[in-house]
């Protein structure tokens, strides 16, 4: 299988580069920002110096006068408020009264190059009226105002996106009942996408009213919404073009300033105009992962059962609501699986603060709780005596089932991963027996395939496709997939490839362009696989059902006897009757006409809850992973090295295993940067000036290099999913959950030091370790022993 498809990626490969050719050949781009347009200017956009101000007063005319510069516009020239979600859209494409972070866009212009576009800036004249900011959630959500935005109820707080509060069973008393309780306090700090390639937008805007936008977006069609409605264009009259993104990790999954500045500025000049982002403005638009403050009270009986979960959760939001409303139903949501939970409640306060809005980051809203609680386990499993990994399993939760918040799952590899890590690293002949300084732990999760429900409710397809076959052989694939280096483009080939019986090469995907192609709702949630490949399995097969008839009808035989490979149309009782796969596709023309057909994709409807919420989290179906991290640690420096991290991870059936590996292998590696490097943060006014970025640069923002990165086994463990696209399930961000709290309880197996704040930086683990001294509780800690006794009730182990 594995030879198979290295095979099929070498074959990708190879028409890669003869379409890279092509384009250095005729002009055409790869990158968004290797767009050149005839006569195209260059945009640049003004950002706030101040973390919360009004905008007293505003004028471009000195800018205006720059020799070169062909337009300007401020908050004024767009008045109408964006955003992902369309019940918290509270962001203008430039401010249009208030600055809110610094970095907020206020104004932009269009200039013949960037260096005039930049010294244009400096002659924009703004007067701020300077307010309170907020850079601590806590403080914003107790404030009493005024706020950061104005609320959108009366008794609301203008500081709170949302509050969730949610219980499932009796949570108090089956708490009180548990035989062991474990608190903990945990801190997980922000960080961001790091994509290699930049925002880039270029906007066209033609006589007849037509607005074309090229965009290094993960969501053309939610963009495509966006630019219409804002822009007050007729939605068919706006064009988006996807080019392949050089990187986004969630970073790149909603409108950004840069979009709408495009297109009003080419609306006003008549030209193309192209902004690019500087990698500081990179960092400031931001999106990435929120920090979260957790609390967690978790119970279990004396046989290692879990009984009761209670969480209190924090989110530092930033200025704007992104997808915050939905992050803060996932980090609660999200946690009720792969353990079954007889009961479980969560309270979750996003809180408005005065810097980059935060979003959706690789593992959206669940990696951070996902953190706290597999530490939580560990803390279990010592308690009661019993090994992390077999605590972990008799508290799977099992296939074909509802979790507590009655989120259903249908196929579940989880016991098969923890059996593989276990295996792999040799994990019982480590586990508490490594030398000093030196220790493996165990972590496990699990996350979604999709998200059952349109961000914009409605009741057509989430994932669509469009198949053309011409008589030559060659089938063309029109997709609105975004390919963000996932593999979604190859994964339709495949697809198209198994079910038609043409060679891969054969097989032409046109992406990623809402003039040509049918509606996918955006690489995000890791939907990608299991609605976009049912979407093309559905309409190969009606193709194949038209070439299967007429092949039949040709040989007096069955349409089930007509089997379709390698380039062939085959007699199934006898291989050597076949036929050139074109002759069969022309014998099929011929039959029903020109070929073609569309296939789609929705999610079903009875897979959730009917609490309010309660379609939050929920998918059509979950992948499972389990990670051993084995790390050393210098106690004398705090310096943690991860020597090697096992990833076992269930998607289903892998359609590539090479692409799923490294799916795999990328998400272990984000994991590990954000468990040991990365803090997207900000100065205070002792430091420097108030909420401006400590590190935006990537010289300065630590992400480790090839040289930092550990050792990385991938373990696929194929559950085979019923609903799935022959069986598959997502890849692409499941694999990042469980390293950081492997990594975390492999700290304590080597030094006996319990790390609940992220990231575990040598200062950090060092003021950690100096802190054990002093109480003597440093040292390695002793196996697990199992005596049967009835620890005392409750043993309240206290919060970090």
């Amino acid at each position: 299988m594995k030879e198979d498809a290295a095979q099929n990626l070498r074959v990708i490969g190879q028409r890669q580069r003869r379409v890279d050719g092509l384009a250095k050949a005729t002009g055409r781009a790869r990158y968004a920002d290797d767009i050149v347009l005839p006569g195209m200017l260059h945009g640049k956009i003004l950002r706030s110096p101040h973390p919360h101000a009004r905008i007293v007063s505003i004028d471009p005319s000195r800018a205006l006068a720059l020799e070169g510069v062909h337009a300007a516009i401020t908050g004024a020239a767009m008045p109408v408020t964006y955003g992902i979600i369309p019940w918290t859209s509270d962001e203008y494409p430039l401010a249009y009264d208030r600055a809110r972070f610094i970095g907020d866009a206020v104004a932009a212009v269009a200039a013949v190059d960037e260096d005039t576009a930049t010294l244009a800036l400096d002659l924009i004249d703004v007067e701020y009226e300077v307010l309170p900011a907020y850079f601590d959630p806590e403080e914003a959500i107790a404030s009493p105002g005024p706020w950061i935005h104005e609320p959108r109820r009366p008794g609301d707080s203008g500081n709170v996106t949302k509050h969730v509060h949610l219980e499932f069973g009796e949570v108090d008393r089956l708490m009180a009942e548990s035989d062991v309780v474990v608190e903990g306090d945990y801190y997980f700090e922000g960080t961001t996408h790091t994509p290699i390639e930049p925002h880039c937008a270029i906007g066209l805007y033609e006589e007849s009213g037509r607005l074309t936008v090229w965009s290094a977006t993960q969501v053309p069609h939610y963009l495509h919404r966006e630019l219409a409605r804002v822009l007050g264009l007729d939605p068919a009259r706006v064009r988006v073009i996807q080019p392949p993104v050089g990187g986004a990790f969630g970073g790149k999954s909603e409108p950004f300033d840069l979009e709408f500045c495009v297109a009003k500025l080419a609306m006003i000049t008549g030209r193309p105009v192209k902004i690019l982002y500087t990698r500081e403005e990179v960092f400031y638009a931001h999106r990435g992962r929120h920090p979260f403050k957790m609390w967690y009270r978790t119970g279990a009986s004396r046989e290692g059962k879990l009984r009761a979960v209670d969480a209190r959760i924090i989110l530092d939001g930033g200025a704007y609501a992104s997808f915050g409303l939905v992050t803060t139903y996932y980090s609660g949501q999200l946690l009720t699986a792969p353990y079954q939970m007889p009961s479980y409640r969560f309270e979750s306060t996003r809180a408005y603060t005065n810097k980059p809005p935060c979003g959706p980051k690789r593992g959206h809203g669940s990696v951070q709780p996902r953190f706290a609680f597999e530490v939580q386990l560990d803390k279990l499993a010592e308690a009661l005596g019993i090994d992390p990994i077999e605590l972990r399993r008799v508290n799977c939760l099992g296939e074909h089932t509802r979790t507590v918040n009655e989120l259903r799952v249908t196929s579940n590899g989880f016991l098969a991963c923890l059996d593989a890590v276990e295996r792999a690293s040799g994990w019982k002949q480590k586990f508490r027996k490594l030398p000093w300084g030196r220790g493996v732990g165990v972590a496990g999760s699990c996350y979604i395939s999709g998200t059952n429900y349109p961000i914009y409710p409605n009741e057509m397809p989430q994932s669509a496709i469009q198949l053309q076959v011409d008589r030559s052989g060659r089938v063309a694939v029109f997709s609105g997939a975004s390919e963000i280096g996932q593999g979604c483009d190859s994964v339709v080939a495949y697809i198209v490839a198994e079910e038609l019986g043409v060679p891969l090469d054969y097989v032409r995907v046109c992406a990623a362009d809402t003039d040509f192609t049918p509606v996918d709702l955006g690489a995000y949630s890791s939907r990608v696989t299991f609605m976009l490949g049912n979407a093309c399995i559905d309409a190969a097969r009606k193709l194949k059902q038209m070439v299967q008839e007429a092949v039949a009808r040709e040989w007096e035989c069955r349409p089930s006897d007509v089997l379709l490979a390698g380039g062939w149309a085959f007699y199934a009782h006898d291989t050597d009757r076949k036929l050139p796969i074109a002759q069969a596709f022309q014998l099929a023309e011929a039959m029903h006409g020109t070929l073609s057909a569309t296939g789609w994709y929705n999610t079903p409807k009875d897979i959730h809850g009917s609490y309010r919420g309660g379609t939050i989290g929920a998918s059509p179906a979950y992948s499972f992973t389990a990670h051993v991290a084995q790390v050393e640690v210098d106690v004398e420096t705090g310096f943690v090295t991860v020597e090697k991290i096992w990833v076992a991870h269930d998607c289903g059936r892998a359609l590539n295993p090479v692409l799923v590996e490294g799916q795999m292998e990328g998400s272990a590696y984000m994991g590990y940067a954000e468990a040991l490097m990365e803090e997207h943060i900000f100065k205070d006014a002792e430091h420097g000036k108030a909420g401006l970025h400590n590190a935006p640069s990537l010289l300065d923002y630590k992400i480790p290099t090839t040289l930092d990165t550990p050792e990385l086994e991938s373990l696929i463990i194929e559950s085979i999913d019923p609903e799935g696209p022959y069986g598959a399930k997502e890849a692409g961000e499941g694999p990042l959950h469980p390293s950081i709290p492997a990594i975390a309880n492999a700290i304590y197996d080597a030094i006996g030091v319990r790390m609940g704040s992220l990231p575990f930086s040598p200062p950090r683990l060092w003021r950690a370790i100096q802190r054990a001294r002093v109480e003597g509780a440093l040292g390695k800690p002793a196996a697990p022993s199992r005596t049967g006794e009835r620890p005392a009730v409750p043993a309240v182990l206290p919060a970090d």
